[in-house]
């Protein structure tokens, strides 16, 4: 486990779920492990905040569910995007993309101190 752990930025975690659940249905803890393992460790999914995500994102119609039996033979819900989480991913990505790319610009910018100045 890394020490260098960084918090999620607000409203980032809605979108990564919605990332995960493109690759495949998943239970929640397959979809917090599954985040920690494509941040390389960097992000940790608390229960805590995510099945509270997951609530507001089937509520909101992003997410369906059903139960199944995992790999380890016990019972569990599963998630699956819905075209409408489909979506708002495609939207949430494009939204992420710009505001990366504006803030990569900021950071980046130097300042000029003329001689005479």
């Amino acid at each position: 486990m890394s020490d260098d752990r960084v918090e999620l930025l607000q409203g980032t975690l809605e979108m990564l779920v919605l990332k995960t659940l493109a690759l495949d249905p998943m239970h929640g803890w397959g979809i917090a492990h599954r985040i920690q393992w494509m941040s390389r460790d960097v992000f940790l999914v608390t229960q805590g905040s995510l099945y509270p995500a997951l609530v507001r994102m089937r509520r909101r119609g992003w997410l369906k569910t059903s139960w199944r039996v995992t790999e380890n033979g016990r019972r569990a819900r599963y998630y699956e995007l819905t075209p409408a989480g489909r979506r708002t991913l495609t939207t949430q990505h494009t939204a992420w993309e710009r505001a990366s790319a504006a803030i990569d610009h900021i950071m980046g910018v130097r300042l000029w101190v003329s001689e005479g100045a």
